[in-house]
C-alpha cells in the first residue's frame, strides 16, 4: 500500500470549516488505497497569538517554557483533525512531536532534527490508522519539548517523509504552487510544473514563502519529491525534484523578493586583522543571521563595513554592533530599514554571461538604484529601496520573458 505524507499549513486549518475540508481531502486519499501520514501547523495565527500572550505575562519568558507553550498550537489542530476524520468514519490518531519520534537538539525556538524514530508511526499505520502529527516540534534526549522555528512544520513533514521513505511529501497551503513571481505583484506570473531543489532553495531563501528552505534542503539530501499545492482547489501544484528538466535551459526560472531586510554600516573602522571577527562573532552568538557583506577598500588604514540582517532583528543587531564598533575605534554606526531584495534565480544562468547586465538594465529602465549586490552560481540579488520592489519584480519578470515560461 503506497505511503503518502500530507502537510497542511495554518491557513488550511484556520477554523473548523477548513479543518473539515482538510479531513475530506485526507479521507479521499485514504479511500484511494494509500497509507496516510499528515503533519499540521497551528490554526491560523495561533502561534503569533501565543507569543504575544507570553510577552504580556513576562518581559523575558524562559526559553524552555516558551517552547512548551508554542508547541500547543499544533497539538490543538492535530487533535481536531483526528476528531474530524473520526466523524467521517476513518480511524485516526494524533501524535505530538515526542510521540511521533521527532528527536532534536536542545536549541530552544530553533531546534534541529537529529533523527526520526518511526516505530510509533509505523505501528499506528499497521493498525490502519491515519496518523496526524503535530508539526513544528520535537523532543530532546532529556524529553524536553523544543520548537523548530518558523516554517518548522514543513521541515517536520519532509523529515518524516524521508524517514518513512514515503513516495512523496505533499505540502498544502493557500497557494496553488510555485510561480515565476508573486502573483500579487505580477498578475501574469506562471505556475511552474516542476522546479529543481537547487532553484527552489534559492527562491525560498530570498523571499518565496511557499516552503521553508530547511525543508527543501532535507528533500534534496534524502531525494524526497515535494509537491506544493493548494488545499482550497484541486489544481495540480508544483513538484520539487532533483532535476526539473533534461533540456538545456538558458533562462531565469523565477523572481524572488523580500522586504524583511535591513542594512547596518560601521563607518571609519581601523583596518587591521580581527575587525570582522569582533563584529560578526557576537552576532552569531545571538543567533542573528547576516547575509550580504561588503567592505570598502582601505584608505589610509580606515575602511567601512556594510552588511544586511533581517529587519525584524535590526534593533537587536544594533544593540550588539554599536558597543563593538565603539570598542574597536569605529567612528559611527548607521542603519536603514526601508530596504528590500529582488533576486533572479535559475540554473540556466550558470556559466552563461549576460544575465547580470540584463538585470541591471531592467532596474535602470524603471529608475531603480541598486545599493548592494550579492550572487551565487544560480542567483543574482540586488538590494533596493522597499518602495520600488513592485516595479523591480515586474520589470525583471518582463525582461526575462517569464510570462511565457
Amino acid at each position: 500500500m503506497p505511503l503518502i505524507l500530507h502537510k497542511y499549513g495554518g491557513s488550511s486549518v484556520a477554523d473548523s470549516g477548513r479543518i473539515k475540508n482538510v479531513a475530506r481531502r485526507i479521507a479521499k486519499a485514504k479511500d484511494a488505497g494509500n497509507q496516510i501520514v499528515v503533519v499540521v501547523s497551528a490554526m491560523g495565527n495561533t502561534t503569533d497569538d501565543l507569543v504575544r500572550l507570553a510577552y504580556e505575562i513576562s518581559e523575558f519568558p524562559d526559553d524552555r517554557e516558551l517552547d512548551v507553550l508554542l508547541s500547543t498550537g499544533e497539538v490543538v489542530s492535530s487533535t481536531l483533525l483526528a476528531m474530524s476524520l473520526g466523524s467521517l468514519g476513518h480511524k485516526a490518531v494524533s501524535l505530538n512531536g515526542a510521540q511521533a519520534g521527532i528527536r532534536t537538539d536542545s536549541s530552544y525556538s530553533r531546534a534541529r532534527i537529529l533523527n526520526v524514530d518511526t516505530e510509533r508511526i509505523s505501528c499506528e499505520l499497521e493498525k490502519g490508522n491515519i496518523v496526524i502529527v503535530a508539526g513544528f516540534q520535537g523532543v530532546t534526549q532529556e524529553m524536553d519539548t523544543t520548537t523548530l522555528g518558523r516554517g518548522g512544520s514543513d521541515t517536520t513533514a519532509v523529515a518524516i517523509a524521508a524517514a518513512l521513505k514515503a513516495g512523496e511529501c505533499q505540502i498544502y497551503t493557500d497557494v496553488e504552487g510555485v510561480y515565476t513571481a508573486d502573483p500579487r505583484l505580477v498578475p501574469n506570473a506562471v505556475k511552474l510544473e516542476k522546479i529543481s531543489y537547487e532553484e527552489m532553495l534559492e527562491l525560498a531563501s530570498y523571499g518565496f514563502r511557499v516552503i521553508h528552505p530547511r525543508a527543501v534542503e532535507l528533500g534534496e539530501l534524502y531525494d524526497v519529491p515535494i509537491l506544493v499545492a493548494s488545499s482550497f482547489s484541486e489544481r495540480s501544484g508544483t513538484v520539487i525534484v532533483k532535476e526539473a528538466s533534461m533540456e538545456v535551459r538558458n533562462k531565469v526560472r523565477g523572481i524572488a523578493h523580500d522586504t524583511n531586510v535591513a542594512k547596518i554600516t560601521v563607518i571609519g573602522i581601523p583596518d587591521h586583522p580581527g575587525i570582522a571577527m569582533n563584529i560578526f562573532e557576537p552576532l552569531t552568538r545571538a543567533n542573528i543571521s547576516v547575509d550580504t557583506i561588503v567592505q570598502n577598500a582601505s584608505i589610509e588604514g580606515i575602511t567601512d563595513l556594510t552588511f544586511t540582517v533581517a529587519r525584524s532583528e535590526l534593533v537587536k543587531a544594533m544593540s550588539i554592533v554599536e558597543p563593538v564598533a565603539k570598542s574597536i575605534g569605529a567612528r559611527e554606526c548607521s542603519a536603514s530599514s526601508s530596504l528590500a531584495t529582488v533576486s533572479i534565480v535559475g540554473t540556466g544562468m550558470e556559466n552563461t554571461p549576460g544575465y547580470a547586465a540584463r538585470m541591471f538594465r531592467a532596474l535602470y529602465e524603471v529608475n531603480i538604484n541598486i545599493q548592494l549586490i550579492t550572487t551565487s552560481e544560480i542567483r543574482i540579488t540586488c538590494i533596493i529601496n522597499e518602495d520600488k520592489v513592485g516595479d523591480a519584480v515586474r520589470a525583471l519578470h518582463k525582461m526575462f520573458d517569464l510570462d511565457v515560461t
